[in-house]
């Protein structure tokens, strides 16, 4: 004779699952309960009729048994390793990008370096392009000059050099085909 199924007292929630199943799983967690206790089935029948072993229809029982009639699947999404919540990023950001609308410009890697002492250890780079694309900051621009650069240094240099000669510029390829 087989033993008497367990779980009635959470019947009541694995009915309501079955009308509101969005998910194979959640329709074969609560068949697993169902089953037996309403239709008297067994654990063989039960998992025949959802179509997996005899072990895992027993153990999807258990685990909905066991959880009260809680929705036992974890649900994954979301960003799972955080530094930061998203509000505390962007109280973090709010200093770089009102100086970036004010004319200056943004630059990444003293963000790095101000994200890295708010966390007290290294973080990638990339991290940095990431957090700033989470916010919404997606503008590119080349560095017009080197912060080092001398200005003046440089026109002087335009100034003086001597032009291209005419050799290297006659067919392009630097030298002379006339001969």
């Amino acid at each position: 004779m087989a033993r008497t199924p367990r779980g009635t007292e959470v019947l009541e929630k694995a009915k309501e699952l079955l009308s509101r199943a969005r998910t194979v799983d959640e329709l074969r967690r609560a068949q697993a309960v169902v089953l037996p206790l309403e239709f008297g089935l067994s654990m063989g029948r039960t998992a025949a009729i959802i179509g997996v072993s005899k072990g895992w229809a027993s153990q999807l029982r258990m685990q909905f048994i066991r959880a009260g009639g809680a929705d036992t699947k974890r649900r994954r999404g979301g960003r799972r390793r955080e530094n930061m919540s998203y509000d505390e990023e962007r109280a973090f950001l709010a200093p770089f990008f009102e100086k970036a609308t004010k004319g200056g410009i943004l630059v990444v890697g003293e963000i790095k370096r101000e994200l890295d002492n708010r966390l007290g250890r290294s973080t990638a780079l990339a991290s940095t392009y990431n957090l700033l694309h989470r916010h919404g900051w997606r503008k590119l621009a080349p560095d017009t000059r080197h912060p080092k650069a001398d200005s003046e240094a440089q026109e002087a240099w335009k100034k003086n050099s001597p032009g291209s000669s005419r050799r290297s510029t006659r067919h392009g390829r630097g030298k002379d085909r006339s001969g």
